[in-house]
């Protein structure tokens, strides 16, 4: 028991001698040596005033100020700089080995500049750094003599800093409250890095593992492997980066909730709609170039509904400039267009219930500042997509957007049955617009005319031509300005809701059915309503004509059909205007008495000027007749006319000789 004592007493006067020994050894030299330290392994000039010894909460010195200095290019002062910062050094180290380790560094409310610039250089990249993790100091020795002493960085703890970040043609980005930890334990080994950034109030952490710390910060390529918390979404990226901005593997986005997501990292939220990025599910093999370029390559996304496949070349210097193919399966862009989900009542802009057809159009304004978002071409296949208000099958189809005019070029698109060709244009640069030219042939007019414009009459294959204007932040103003121009026409189909050959045969036509053989139209589009006046439908006993408006912005109609028998055993000879008049909802369907009597009239009249005209011939011919003395009843006026002048002629001369 005696020994066990001495034993435990000897222990504690090494421990003792070690420590005083420590403490004989000047805290400013203490200080000298970790700022030597700081700077072999950053290249940057470090400066370390205020120095005292300490034993807790940690055993070494603590500075009244700690300052590393910026790159010799940048504008924003000193990296980092910091009050009341704390070396920690390894007591055991020191007295096994002789060795002075610090074992970590602790700077509380500290100030971090981070700047990058267009051409790749970046504050944070130690290009003249050493790579050092020891150096040699010269310690005091009995015999004046210098012993070699190893030294290493093995962490780095930094409490409620501000982490400022200026990249060049960017606005300055500035955040407080971070808190970062670095465990270096081995000079050549991995390191560890923890961070807690809370830019809009609540936590974002991120994680990180690098190997090859030591050449990491010197700028060389390094095994990495990072997650981001923040807003119950998750990103992740393994694979290989450098501090020079090249980043190249696995990149994996978790998002329940993408405005959650971007609001936690003190972003804008883009209010994405559902099934178009409200949440994400990805994976891609990025690579990201010291210039800004990103290439997202083997892309799979699931946008909460939709998924798309494929690749993107993104420019990320200012406005993003995108070059991307996709491919989907069927694309619901319902959420989009402010058109209800299956099963849901409609929802218009904003997330407001459209009116019913002939109550009119969602007056809700509409955001269309995402235009703004990107330029570049994004191509598109997917098998069918979902407008909401028109269902497009097979889809062949390139996007171009140019500083917020974007045109939808359709290259390919099967809808209703038939193909359609053409563009779509959305332009906000100056006010919201949307216009386009479109070619559509064999389209089926009855699911076309009721996506369209709520209308149900008509049946049969077209072939059409549409070029269309419409301007205002509603989809109502929109409605209400159209302008433009167009032709169609039908080989064969029908009119429902109405029988003309029942209507002029029998006077009974509301309730059936019409069967044309032919039908076509042009027309011309100006403040929201459509205008005809050559509608020619030809039936089998008749042929209609027509004229008149449809209101496309005020929803409602006021048409005539003017049908015309086609003379036959079977027909008769007078015709009954039709009038279709009223709101799309409910127009009503009735003969119009007034353009019958007009059209009786009208005959009447050409009836009366024909018999004019016929009594008038009659009257000239009787005094012609008597005039040339004609008495043989078939003798013809003309012949008779020259009869006449020749004996006159022959008269004339014999007078001459007479």
């Amino acid at each position: 028991m005696k020994w066990i004592i001495r034993l435990i007493g000897f222990v504690l006067v090494l421990v003792i001698v070690a420590v005083g020994s420590l403490f004989l050894l000047p805290a400013d030299r203490i200080g000298a040596i970790a700022a030597d330290q700081i700077r072999k392994a950053t290249g940057r000039d470090v400066t370390i005033t205020g120095v005292s010894m300490t034993l807790w909460p940690v055993l070494g010195v603590r500075a009244d100020a700690l300052e590393v200095g910026n790159a010799e290019w940048s504008e924003q002062g000193p990296m980092l700089t910091a009050e009341n910062a704390a070396i920690g050094v390894d007591l055991m180290a020191y007295i096994r080995d002789r060795e002075i380790r610090i074992t970590n560094v602790e700077a509380t409310r500290p100030t971090i500049r981070l700047e990058s610039r267009a051409d790749g250089r970046a504050s944070w990249v130690f290009t003249d750094a050493s790579g050092e993790a020891q150096i040699e100091a010269e310690t005091p020795a009995p015999a004046a003599a210098s012993t070699s002493q190893a030294l290493s960085i093995q962490k780095v703890e930094v409490t409620d800093a501000t982490l400022i970040y200026d990249a060049e043609g960017s606005d300055l980005v500035s955040y407080s409250g971070v808190d970062l930890s670095l465990d270096w334990p081995e000079r050549l080994g991995p390191a560890t890095i923890e961070a807690t950034l809370r830019p809009a109030g609540t936590e974002v952490e991120i994680d990180a593992s690098i190997g090859g710390f030591a050449g990491f910060i010197t700028g060389q390529v390094q095994p990495i492997n990072v997650t981001v918390d923040a807003g119950g979404g998750r990103v992740t990226l393994d694979g290989r980066a450098s501090t020079t901005g090249d980043v190249a593997g696995a990149l994996m986005l978790n998002l329940p909730n993408t405005d959650a997501f971007m609001s936690a990292l003190g972003l804008p939220a883009p209010g994405l709609p559902p099934k178009l990025g409200q949440a994400v599910d990805m994976s891609t093999q990025l690579t990201l170039t010291a210039d800004r370029r990103l290439s997202l390559r083997e892309l799979r996304a699931d946008l909460g509904g939709n998924a798309l496949s494929g690749a993107a070349d993104i420019s990320l210097n200012g406005t993003p400039v995108v070059n991307a193919q996709f491919n989907a399966g069927a694309l619901d862009l319902r959420s989009a267009t402010g058109a209800a989900p299956s099963g849901g009542a409609a929802t218009g802009a904003g997330g407001a219930t459209p009116a019913p057809a002939g109550n009119g159009w969602p007056k809700e304004t509409i955001d269309a500042s995402g235009l703004a978002a990107f330029n570049g071409e994004i191509a598109l296949t997917a098998s069918s997509i979902d407008l909401g208000q028109f269902k497009l099958g097979q889809t062949r189809t390139l996007l171009r957007n140019d500083n917020s005019r974007m045109v939808f070029e359709l290259r390919e698109v099967a809808a209703y049955g038939g193909t359609l060709v053409g563009q779509f244009v959305v332009n906000n640069r100056s006010g919201l617009s949307v216009g386009g030219n479109m070619n559509m042939q064999g389209l089926s007019l009855q699911p076309f005319l009721r996506d369209a414009a709520d209308l149900q009459m008509l049946t049969g294959k077209a072939n059409m031509d549409l070029k269309f204007l419409g301007v205002g932040q509603s989809v109502d103003a929109i409605m209400k300005s159209l302008s433009g121009n167009g032709s169609f026409a039908v080989a064969q189909g029908t009119i429902e809701g109405i029988d003309l050959d029942g209507l002029l045969k029998f006077g009974r036509g509301n309730g059936r059915t019409t069967v044309f053989d032919a039908m076509s139209a042009s027309y011309r589009m100006e403040g929201g309503n459509l205008f005809n006046d050559d509608l020619l439908v030809v039936l089998r006993s008749f042929e209609a004509r027509g004229n008149g408006r449809i209101g496309l912005g005020a929803q409602d109609i006021d048409y005539l059909f003017t049908p015309t028998a086609i003379k036959g055993d079977d027909g008769p000879d007078l015709a009954i205007p039709v009038r279709i008049r009223g709101p799309w909802s409910d127009p009503k369907i009735l003969p119009d008495l007034d353009a019958a009597i007009d059209l009786r009239l009208d005959e009447k009249l050409e009836a009366e000027k024909e018999a004019l005209k016929a009594k008038a011939e009659q009257r000239v011919r009787e005094k012609v007749t008597k005039e040339l003395g004609v008495t043989d009843e078939g003798q013809n006026l003309e012949d008779a006319a020259k009869q006449k002048l020749e004996d006159e002629v022959k008269k004339g001369l014999r007078s001459l000789f007479d």
